[in-house]
């Protein structure tokens, strides 16, 4: 049994850990966007087009602000010594998925979506979109 746990771990580890990692990522993204809301615009259930633009960009900014580094160590051991060129491609990567979410939440906010279910659908896409590009842009073995 501890034999096909360590065997799955081994061959699941950078998912594994790239989950725990997103869902920590997540809670701080989030901690700072609804905190931003509930100060700047007393936390609406349905932000306007102008409030959502300002929530995404608060959003994407504290998510990649903290994901860079864990990412960096604990998911792909990069051992880039070129970190801040490898920062760049990490945050010019993000830029696409920022406006993945800015799309997702015009789209949900027209449709009257509120913002708790917008903000899920929106950060499922954002984080397999992340993965993908952080895999094959980023952080790619050589």
């Amino acid at each position: 049994m501890i034999e096909k746990i360590k065997e799955l771990w081994k061959k699941y580890e950078e998912i594994i850990v790239y989950l725990i990692v997103g869902g920590i990522t997540t809670v701080i993204s989030w901690t700072v966007m609804f905190l931003v809301s509930y100060l700047a615009f007393g936390n609406p259930l349905h932000p306007t087009a102008a409030q959502n633009l300002v929530l995404s960009t608060v959003n994407w900014t504290a998510g990649v602000a903290s994901a860079y580094p864990m990412n960096r160590i604990w998911v792909f051991k990069s051992k880039e010594a070129n970190w801040v060129k490898e920062a760049i491609k990490f945050v010019g990567s993000r830029i696409s998925t920022y406006v993945l979410d800015l799309v997702v939440r015009q789209i949900f906010g027209f449709l009257g979506v509120n913002v708790y279910v917008t903000t899920v659908v929106s950060a499922i896409l954002v984080i397999v979109g992340n993965y993908v590009l952080s895999k094959l842009l980023v952080f790619r073995k050589k």
